[in-house]
């Protein structure tokens, strides 16, 4: 990798402003004092020694969970400056660690190019929120440390001796009077590592998770960057061409794109801006989406696949079946939002649509093969879309004949507040009529389907308008589908589904969830999707009152309980639901759907990507994969009713 040739000392150490609040106010910092604030932390550190790569300085980072969940990251890059800093008048090491907003990122005269840790607050941040911090530097041929507590300095910078090489190592335990929990997850740090390497071509990025006797480790190293992310996002997708497009330009904004084409329907373009995933894409996203459209068109009217009658395609034409990675470099990025998730500089819209229309063009006129499938794919879109608009409007029209636009089975509630208002999609009529009856009418609308409905992933829009399945779903949520979607229109806040706790009423769940992701997504990013909880037994006795367990967990523990009240598990009758029909209207409304005593799960998308996977493998065409998932997973699997 090209190094950024530029100094990296003292001078280029800018401190903003002091370290304060942030153990009052951490939220403000790293989003949430939940899990994945906690992770936030480890994403720091690693950013750092990422930006040296970026500038190219580092080739490789290894991260370590140690037992009791301390965090070891260490890297093999310039290793941070140790001279006094010029303001500060301590060494520039503990400036870094203890003043937030001291960072070598801002600035034209800044020691990095690039750089995802925009706001510099990454070691001052993690080191304020952690119980104790240790930082190792090699630099200059020595070794040095220093040792923080809570943030506040123990051991100034000592120089230890001589040392070979250059690198940073921290270690930090998280506080946990500050965290809710101080306990990692190894695969959502592993999922995050893997996704940086595949952004940073060349990078060695490894995990280790020592807290069990039985340690987990991960290697990732991938020489193909993008191509090789692509190819890992469709690994269980039938391509329709081998190899990826892959296009980069190195310039005063780079940019790395790797584009390929599946059988599948759906459409799935991943954004990237100094390696921050901008899950709201910005101006490199429209400037690709641009070029993708003029490019595609060009190349079929010039080859005579459009005819001087036929119209254009359309950008979701064209994009259906794709998987992409953009990835650009910006020296000074502009976010909208705190989140960082999306790209506000106008320039690379430009940059990006003229790179990719060069590219892009050669390509095609260079793999006629390639380009064949790839447009017979967008013309079969293009015409499944008008058959979509056709039913689309043929099931409009047929709604407003009618004296509701409502589903006849939907028992609505009164209340017209979506905000308070909430809608059971119940399976089976049986199940849905005690429901009915059980509901608080104010505020709970009940939803009945019955049989398997659509396997969305397996099919177009066009077979979705008019389902009888899926159409009572589609109107009852009232907000459209597709490209047409307007979260703002829901007429429930809750959208909750009440299946059975069997292996059809987990098959029902996940193909709403699926139809969900696929075409209402704003609906689960929202938070507005829930999954309802069913007891799995009830435990009785005369003149006791009714207990219930919703897992095998819960069961043993009332057991124990009751036991201690004298009461033998001989003495009481258990009761196995195989189904919400089983339970009249007042025991549903108890256990399932009363707001004080029910529990719901909320069904979130944190992983995009990972969601993608899953329904992918779970719900799509490729057997092999399937079979090789439930055979590793089998093992997992409770309650399985044979």
């Amino acid at each position: 990798m090209e190094k950024y040739n530029h100094e990296y000392g003292a001078e280029q150490i800018q401190v903003l402003e002091g370290l304060e609040a942030v153990r009052k106010r951490p939220g403000m910092y790293i989003g949430s004092t939940s899990v994945r604030g906690l992770h936030h932390l480890v994403y720091e550190i690693v950013d750092n020694g990422v930006d040296e790569a970026l500038a190219g300085y580092c080739t490789e980072i290894n991260v370590i969970i140690e037992p009791n969940n301390i965090i070891c990251v260490e890297d093999n890059g310039r290793g941070i400056p140790v001279e006094i800093h010029p303001k500060t008048k301590i060494s520039t090491a503990e400036t870094v660690y203890t003043v937030l907003h001291a960072g070598g990122k801002f600035g034209g005269d800044s020691g990095y190019k690039v750089s995802g840790g925009l706001h510099g607050v990454g070691a001052s941040v993690v080191n304020a929120l952690s119980k104790w911090t240790e930082v190792t530097i090699r630099r200059d041929g020595f070794l040095y440390q220093m040792k923080f507590e809570k943030g506040k300095t123990v051991q100034k910078l000592e120089k230890l001796g001589e040392a070979e090489g250059t690198g940073t190592k921290v270690r930090f335990l998280a506080d946990d009077t500050i965290f809710e929990t101080t306990d990692y997850e190894y695969e959502v740090l592993e999922k995050r590592f893997r996704e940086i390497a595949f952004l940073t071509k060349g990078l060695k990025i490894t995990i280790e998770d020592k807290r069990e006797e039985t340690s987990k480790k991960a290697d990732f190293c991938f020489e193909g960057g993008l191509n090789s992310f692509v190819e890992f996002l469709n690994k269980n997708k039938e391509k329709l061409h081998k190899t990826p497009i892959y296009i980069e330009k190195n310039g005063e904004v780079p940019v790395e794109i790797a584009i390929q084409y599946t059988s599948s329907y759906s459409e799935n373009i991943y954004t990237f801006v100094n390696n921050i995933n901008t899950i709201e894409g910005g101006t490199h996203l429209e400037g690709f989406k641009r070029s993708l459209t003029k490019v595609f068109n060009d190349y079929a009217r010039s080859h005579n696949v459009l005819k001087e009658k036929d119209a254009n395609l359309q950008g979701e034409d064209i994009r259906e079946g794709i998987t992409a990675v953009v990835s650009v470099k910006v020296k000074e990025p502009q976010f909208e939002g705190q989140t960082k998730t999306k790209l506000g500089n106008s320039e690379v819209t430009g940059i990006v649509q003229s790179m990719v229309n060069e590219a892009l063009s050669s390509f095609l006129e260079e793999n006629p093969n390639v380009a064949k499938a790839i447009l017979e794919k967008c013309i079969s879109a293009s015409r499944a879309r008008e058959a979509a608009r056709k039913a689309r409007e043929l099931a409009r029209k047929k709604n407003s004949l009618e004296t509701s636009t409502l589903p006849g089975k939907l028992a609505d509630c009164s209340s017209k507040n979506p905000d308070e208002c909430e809608v059971y999609i119940v399976e089976g009529d049986s199940a849905g009529g005690s429901a009915k009856q059980g509901r608080d009418r104010k505020f709970q609308a009940i939803l009945p389907l019955w049989g398997k409905m659509l396997n969305v992933e397996k099919s177009r829009a066009d077979k979705i308008y008019g389902n009888e399945k899926l159409n009572p779903v589609i109107l009852a949520v009232g907000a459209g589908i597709g490209s047409d979607f307007d979260v703002t229109k829901i007429r429930y806040g809750k959208v909750i589904i009440m299946a059975d706790a069997d292996v059809d009423g987990a098959h029902i769940r996940t193909l709403l969830l699926t139809f969900f992701f696929r075409y209402m997504r704003p609906l689960i990013e929202n938070g507005n999707v829930y999954l309802a909880q069913p007891p799995l037994y009830k435990l009785s006795k005369k003149g006791m009152e009714d207990k219930y367990c919703y897992t095998e967990e819960d069961l043993e523990k009332a057991y124990k309980e009751l036991e201690e009240k004298g009461i033998s598990r001989d003495q009481l009758g258990l009761q196995r639901y195989k189904g919400l029909g089983e339970m009249n209207p007042e025991q549903l409304w108890e256990t399932t759907m009363n707001p004080e005593t029910r529990i719901l799960v909320k069904v979130t998308m944190d992983d995009a990507i990972k969601a993608d996977e899953i329904f992918t493998l779970l719900m799509g065409d490729e057997v092999e994969p399937r079979r090789e998932f439930i055979q590793a997973n089998a093992k997992y699997v409770k309650n399985l009713d044979i």
